[in-house]
């Protein structure tokens, strides 16, 4: 029987909702281990204004996360500025890239088993001066791998993405088969590692509409889409497609699939987030981590009103633990 894990959350942008989806884990017993990366300060101040009543308790590697209601384990962070519900203030930066720098670390020196991240706001960070990209890249680079891969998951569907945040016009271009092969074997070794799927199903989006029409509508599908398909179904990968994206996302073909590969960001997401906005879950594969976050931004309108809903929250803890299970059999077995 593998032990329960404990997962490290980082609380995101201080004024934005965060701090209070965070706070809301205190009414719940929890299961796995919740240890809260955050100035205590922050959280103590904002259960003050909305009235959550929660004892914060001081966390420090060695110690068991807290798994009581009306309990949180708190691993304080230094350096925060001042803060208000609200109103980004750009001196807050490094206090929030050394919440997830401390995440990642304990999750690479095994003091934790996985990591969740509330949303950061990657605007301010900028403005700062610090060049940031969001999480996934931030994460990338602290844990020295070359690719990964972003994937958005529902209950009933998995969403990778071949490309990220790139402009419309530069999406063909980054197609390489280089690339392709890369995130396909990243998607497939992940997908076996971390969910427990022995012969993943994936489902490959074509990059143009009708998928190329055979040529007669773009000839990525004929040149490089295809080949690198086949040469990964030489090495054992199930793979299907290129398909029509339009065809793709029907039942007919998700019902027989564990994820689908798009091309391209808004290829693939917008489906997923009609399906399950609120209660998706942003995964970044190919990481020698767990890493979970939400699906939703930091609501500034709505920080230190109390109306925020946690339910993505809840299913990126759950989704990590499941993940951070699998490792630890993978590993023993």
């Amino acid at each position: 029987m593998t032990a329960p894990v404990t997962l490290a959350l980082t609380a995101g942008e201080p004024a934005g909702i965060g701090p209070e989806l965070c706070l809301q884990l205190a009414a719940e017993v929890r299961q796995p281990g919740i240890v809260v990366v955050a100035a205590r300060e922050l959280l103590e101040a904002r259960a003050t204004q909305l009235g959550i009543e929660v004892i914060l308790e001081s966390w420090q590697p060695g110690d068991v996360a807290t798994r009581e209601p009306g309990h949180l384990s708190v691993y304080h962070v230094d350096g925060l500025a001042s803060t208000e519900p609200g109103r980004l203030n750009a001196g807050n930066s490094q206090y929030v890239l050394e919440t997830l720098r401390i995440a990642a670390q304990g999750c690479l020196d095994g003091v934790f088993d996985g990591m969740v991240t509330a949303p950061v706001h990657k605007g301010v960070i900028n403005d700062a001066g610090i060049v940031f990209s969001g999480h996934t890249e931030f994460l990338q680079e602290l844990c020295g791998v070359e690719r990964v891969v972003m994937m958005l998951a529902t209950e009933d569907l998995r969403v990778a993405l071949v490309t990220t945040h790139l402009p419309l016009k530069n999406v063909a271009a980054a197609i390489t088969p280089e690339r392709l092969v890369q995130v396909i074997r990243i998607l497939n070794a992940d997908l076996q590692t971390f969910f427990g799927i022995e012969q993943p199903r994936i489902l490959v989006a074509g990059l143009n509409p009708h998928a190329g029409e055979s040529g007669h509508l773009g000839r990525e599908e004929l040149e490089v889409i295809e080949p690198t398909l086949d040469k990964l179904r030489a090495e054992g990968m199930t793979l299907t497609g290129p398909l029509p994206a339009d065809t793709l996302f029907t039942p007919h073909w998700l019902d027989n699939a564990d994820a689908a590969l798009a091309m391209y960001h808004d290829q693939g997401l917008p489906v997923l987030k009609f399906q399950g906005f609120g209660r998706a879950v942003n995964i970044t594969l190919g990481l020698p981590i767990v890493r979970t976050s939400v699906d939703h931004g930091t609501a500034l309108d709505l920080a230190g009103t109390g109306t925020a809903d946690a339910g993505s929250l809840h299913a990126a803890i759950k989704v990590g633990e499941q993940m951070a299970i699998h490792r630890k059999l993978a590993k023993e077995s």
